[in-house]
């Protein structure tokens, strides 16, 4: 559901998740769990245990719902104590036979002298990271400076010529190398050009042709060829630096590029007249013009927008300035659409209210550039007390003003009030760069002090690049140079393991690295601005790093900490050691994640040629009917290895480039490849130990399978690969990256949205993985190399959880043991108890009840809704909300059936009546406007368009997400719940295996 509660500057609309299930019009409330929904309701007494065998983490939770007419709740617990016993000890005698973690470990053992174990120093790593990143960047900082100095002294010599021709000027064309397909398939005569004849070469690293020898120019789309192009006029008589007018640009990201090295920052506060004479088209243009000017301002500076006419007042529920950031300016943007014309223009009401802002000392701003922007139709008053009181003498403040609209007000007064102080004003629209050649004027008076390369945030590249970052240094006539890196090409050290990474920010706290940046929508004119705390699961910890970071400090922490699974349905509290250090002469910070059990790591040194032949065999398809299948990940192990998104075709492209190259071939990387070998041929010994002499139907299996750092993920018997869903690069898999952080085992049924309905069970081919890590422990070195599991039969296990949970036996005896009452029973007795395994994230895993079987793999809020509020509510479950920054959502329904066209100015009763309104500026702008609709035969008409006359598309939101966790396993809970018209005891008891 959408969320309705405004947070501002934050949040501004987006979809409630409850785990990964989308809820429409029910879910979770604070504390009082969720709606009542529909399926089974268990009113319960809540009891909990813990078994001793019970790890320091739960895997799963048992409950039962039972009438309250039936056995006291003491009964009840104890039934409940024996069936969690019974299940435990049955997955973990499945585990032990099939999962083979002690032959595994033995497999290492005997094959020691095959690799190496490394250690992983932090503060090495980081500051090896950080110099190389140095050094990368400062040879784009070296060749920023040669450009500037190159541009100052070409710009120097250049004279401006005003009759200036087409033919005098030697320029390349690209226009007049391009082919033009007729739609009538006639063939175009192609336009006569003097252009200049280029050669192309393709290149790796721009992904496209280009000529080494020349730069190019964009033209924007309003300077047509051959035309004349006059140096513009300045209504502030001020000599500006430099000569001739800087060029226009509208490559998308040039804007943002140009603001940030043309000026310093800034703190704004934009004004909009909203009286009654700026109506229709005069208010809309404002509108867009506000947007525009919005969108010059970076996070470097600090805005607030309000509306005037007699009173002023902010359009947004900000009450001081705030940081340009994405979100901020969007709810602005959204905010500045509501604006309605009505009243009188009091520029004195304005003005005071925008310098009340910028002397508010209390808050945090930029404190470097200070300026009003004015937008208005007009009008005559100068309001000199306001400059004298606030501004004069030593006008610290810049105005600009901008006259908007058709109109015929004298522009003398704004112009006034722009020249008075400091600024300038603009007769027409905003165009970004008119107002920034005059604050690029401290600049040029500040000589070199002023050339400092900043570096902007990161942004999707407009030539396929992905995402960049920029350097920008000012160049005195205002133009400028830029050089691009390509984020993802910073070195990533070896052996940190699935659940190790690096990460860098900015001054801002945005990341410029991050395993979890990841933006879903390609958008080349804002910058991708995704906060650290927003990267990961915000704590103090990790605000107190962020800040550490952000002020060039360096330092090392060991903290716990929430994480969220890769699939975001999880939770796992874990241990991590953060490490970071600042990359000198940039504006970045550097830091690595670790977990402790990757504080060493496995090399492979596989000298022996033959041993390298032997273990790659079990990598050929033809040993797999007797191996079990092999997916390997999908890394860059040699230059010349083509990657591809199928496994299968992976794997040829590698076998084929193995045979022609060796595993110490200077074109590959020897560390990736021995790895990999090596755990194909230990996966190999394990499948020759243990699972060849196995019988998987007799324990209601369908595979059992084992993945590995190396990047091996082996399944056995060869058919269960047909339905293996899981990632083959082992990084990217849930199960395994939740293995390693958590000891017994995890469960991970198959992922069931809210509005699945399963007609079958597809042949007994929907299985539940049970995975656990093998820890290994080499001279007191502890280590987690791989991770093991099986596949249960949904189904089998299904009936197998009813003998389990019941007072049998065995499958095959018949009726109840005499000792105990058939009530107390979890399959004689199913109509009225019901018998559940949830996992530790809230998500049914196995049930009693068959109408369950088809929902197993939701989460248990859209199964029952009672007893999952009953778990929450006494604290069996915890859960962490969070907000996901780089979601997509699909475009809302545009409406239209409006009463008005689209942009016009609707007057009130009260103002038909009034004479005076009928002589005003928005009588006429009305009246305008209702010859144009006669004539174009639209008055009476609605459109049937999106805004801005753009069709509707997925856009970036914020998503609201809630996962939920074991909180405490050691208490005992007694409860009773009402499910309508029944009361039920419900029992749950937390279990695990170590």
């Amino acid at each position: 559901t959408a969320v309705s509660e405004n947070l501002c500057g934050r949040l501004r609309g987006g979809v409630v998740r409850v785990g990964r299930i989308a809820v429409q019009g029910s879910g979770w409330r604070d504390r009082g769990g969720p709606h009542r929904g529909s399926g089974s309701h268990c009113p319960a007494q809540l009891a909990l245990h813990r078994g001793p065998k019970q790890p320091p983490r739960a895997a799963a939770v048992i409950c039962c719902c039972a009438g309250t007419g039936a056995s006291r709740p003491a009964s009840l617990l104890r039934h409940m104590q024996y069936w969690a016993r019974r299940l435990e000890q049955e997955i973990d005698g499945v585990m032990r036979i099939f999962g083979g973690v002690q032959q595994l470990r033995g497999i290492y053992n005997e094959n020691r002298n095959l690799f190496e174990v490394k250690e992983n120093v932090p503060r090495k790593l980081v500051e090896k990271v950080a110099g190389d990143i140095e050094s990368l960047l400062a040879k784009k900082v070296r060749a920023l400076k040669r450009l500037a100095n190159a541009a100052e002294k070409f710009q120097k010599a250049h004279h401006w010529q005003d009759n200036i021709r087409e033919e005098d000027i030697e320029y390349y064309d690209s226009k007049a190398d391009t082919e033009y397909d007729d739609p009538d398939g006639e063939e175009i005569e192609r336009e006569k050009s003097n252009s200049l004849k280029l050669e192309f070469t393709d290149d790796a690293n721009f992904k496209t042709k280009v000529n080494y020898s020349y730069a190019a120019v964009q033209i924007p789309t309003d300077i047509y060829k051959g035309c004349e192009c006059p140096q513009p006029a300045r209504l502030c008589d001020r000599q500006r630096p430099g000569s001739g007018p800087p060029p226009p640009n509208t490559d998308p990201s040039a804007p943002r590029r140009y603001i940030q090295g043309a000026s310093s920052p800034k703190d704004m506060v934009i004004i909009v007249d909203v009286s009654g004479s700026v109506s229709g088209l005069t208010l809309k243009l404002m509108k867009t013009s506000v947007y525009e000017m919005l969108d010059t301002l970076s996070d470097d500076d600090y805005v607030n927008v309000a509306s005037f006419n007699e009173k002023a007042k902010p359009v947004s529920c900000f009450k001081h300035l705030v940081q340009a950031n994405i979100r901020n300016k969007k709810v602005f943007k959204e905010d500045v659409q509501g604006m309605v014309a009505k009243g009188t223009t009091d520029y004195k009401a304005g003005f005071e209210y925008a310098f009340d802002q910028l002397q508010n000392s209390n808050i945090t701003r930029a404190n470097c550039n200070k300026m009003i922007m004015m937008f208005t139709d007009g009008g005559e008053d100068r309001v000199q007390d306001v400059f004298e009181k606030y501004n004069w003498p030593n006008k610290t403040v810049r105005v600009f003003t901008f006259s908007v609209g058709q109109h015929n007000y004298d522009v003398t007064p704004l112009q006034w009030m722009a020249c008075a102080n400091k600024g300038d004003v603009t007769p027409s629209p905003l165009s970004p760069q008119e107002y920034l050649d005059v604050l690029g004027r401290p600049m040029v008076l500040a000589g070199n002090r002023a050339k400092q390369v900043q570096w902007t945030n990161v942004y999707q590249d407009a030539l396929g690049l992905g995402l960049v970052v920029t350097g920008t240094l000012p160049v005195f006539n205002l133009t400028e140079d830029s050089s691009d890196r390509k984020v993802g090409a910073a070195p990533r050290p070896r052996g940190l393991g699935a659940n190790g990474y690096v990460f860098a920010i900015d001054l801002n706290g945005y990341v410029l690295l991050h395993p979890n940046l990841q933006p879903q929508i390609i958008n080349f004119r804002e910058p991708v601005t995704l906060d650290f705390l927003d990267a990961e699961l915000e704590d103090e910890n990790k605000e107190e790093i962020r800040r550490s970071m952000i002020d060039g400090n360096d330092g090392q922490r060991f903290i716990k900490t929430l994480i969220k699974s890769l699939d975001e349905q999880y939770i796992d509290e874990v241990f991590r050691t953060y490490t970071w250090a600042p990359i000198k002469s940039t504006n970045y910070s550097l830091g690595l994640v670790l977990p402790p059990y990757s504080t060493y790591y496995i090399q492979a040194n596989l000298s022996d040629q033959i041993l390298q032949v032997k273990y790659f065999e079990y990598l050929l398809p033809n040993s797999f009917e007797s191996e079990g299948h092999v997916f390997i990940a999908p890394r860059e192990y040699c230059k010349d290895l083509d990657l591809s998104d199928n496994n299968t075709e992976f794997l040829e492209n590698f076998i084929a480039l193995m045979e022609k190259v060796t595993p110490d071939s200077k074109q590959c990387d020897n560390f990736l490849l021995h790895n990999l070998i090596l755990d194909t041929g230990i996966t190999q010994q394990l499948v020759e130990r243990v699972w060849k002499d196995q019988d998987l139907n007799t324990y209601s299996l369908l595979a059992v399978f084992a993945a590995t750092d190396g990047g091996i993920t082996r399944v056995f018997p060869n058919k269960a690969a047909d339905d293996w869903e899981e990632e083959p690069e082992p990084f990217n898999a849930s199960f395994y990256r939740r293995s390693l952080d958590n000891k017994g085992y995890i469960f991970k049924p198959p992922y069931r949205d809210a509005g699945y309905r399963g007609l079958d069970l597809e042949n007994n081919t929907i299985g539940i993985l049970v995975s656990t890590a093998v820890e290994l422990s080499i001279g007191g070195k502890m280590l987690k190399p791989a991770v093991v599991g099986v596949k249960l039969d949904l189904e089998a296990w299904a009936e197998k959880f009813k003998v389990l949970a019941s007072n049998r036996t065995d499958r095959d005896q018949l009726g109840c043991d005499p000792s105990s009452s058939c009530e107390m029973d979890c399959e004689a007795n199913n109509k009225d108890l019901i018998c559940v395994l949830i996992d530790d994230g809230g998500f049914l895993v196995l049930s009693n009840q068959e109408d369950h079987w088809y929902q197993v793999g939701k989460f248990f809020s859209e199964v029952d809704a009672n007893l999952m509020s009953a778990l929450y509510n006494n604290s069996f479950y915890a859960r962490k909300e969070s907000y996901d920054f780089q979601s997509v959502c699909a475009p809302e329904a545009q409406s239209n059936t409006g009463a008005a066209p689209r942009g016009v100015f609707v007057p009130t009763v009260a103002d038909l009546l009034n004479l005076a309104w009928w002589t005003s500026a928005a009588a006429w702008s009305l009246f305008q406007q209702f010859l144009y609709g006669l004539t174009y035969s639209s008055w009476f008409q609605t459109e049937d368009v999106t805004a801005d006359s753009m069709e509707a598309r997925e856009t970036s939101c914020i998503m609201k997400q809630t996962q939920y966790y074991f909180s405490t396993v050691n208490a005992t809970y007694n409860a009773i719940i009402d499910c309508g018209n029944c009361s039920r005891w419900v029992c749950p008891h937390g279990w695990g295996a170590a």
